[in-house]
């Protein structure tokens, strides 16, 4: 056989899901150089870029005073989730939110919502964050699609109609996306917030699961 004809072999270590997890923060880590921050802010940092391969979420992601505590609390106190995507509720690790009595709700294709919005001619994520500011219990939401949940979610605030346990703003996209989650950062309310165009329903769901998962799988 001619050396041009030789085929590389790669070989592959077999590893579990876990492995595989664990060896990627370690890379994760290894690749940040040093940078960390206090916990659980650097699990929520690693876990975006673990999703995202995108080590840009180490400058872009900003927390509120004490933010991801709060959150903790209010997930262990059975907190809902309301989404804004259904991309996003699929990604939330359910059963771990059930355990601790709390639930994931997106209406933007509920039927009553799609003809409310074209009614009113406005978005079905605007009427979303209204449904959602209804549920009678402490509510966190959790953008990655929508600016405008965004806008409606700070409207809601100043009227007095919604005090969210926590808002994640991280819509991706070009218009009117940076100037939404500048709001929220102004909104009075704790947040987890990535400043920029980047983000999206796979990082929404990421940093719900890594305040998660401080609490054990």
């Amino acid at each position: 056989m001619r050396l041009s004809d030789k085929v590389n072999i790669m070989v592959f270590e077999i590893m579990t899901p876990r492995e595989i997890e664990e060896k990627s923060m370690a890379t994760i880590t290894e690749e940040l150089n040093g940078r960390t921050w206090p916990e659980p802010e650097f699990s929520v940092v690693k876990r975006c870029i673990h999703t995202s391969a995108d080590f840009d979420y180490a400058d872009n992601l900003c927390f509120s005073e004490n933010a991801c505590q709060i959150a903790i609390e209010a997930l262990k106190n059975g907190a809902d989730i309301v989404t804004d995507t259904k991309m996003a509720m699929a990604g939330i690790n359910k059963n771990k939110l059930a355990t601790l009595g709390g639930e994931v709700h997106c209406y933007v294709s509920d039927p009553d919502v799609v003809e409310e919005a074209k009614a009113r001619g406005c978005t079905r994520s605007t009427v979303s964050m209204e449904r959602g500011a209804q549920i009678q219990k402490p509510v966190i939401f959790v953008i990655g699609n929508a600016p405008t949940a965004l806008i409606e979610l700070d409207n809601l605030i100043k009227a007095g109609k919604c005090k969210p346990a926590l808002i994640v703003g991280v819509p991706v996209g070009f218009v009117n996306v940076v100037e939404s989650k500048e709001l929220i950062m102004k909104a009075g309310v704790p947040y987890i917030v990535a400043k920029g165009r980047k983000g999206g329903s796979n990082i929404a769901a990421s940093i719900i699961n890594a305040l998660l998962y401080t609490m054990g799988r």
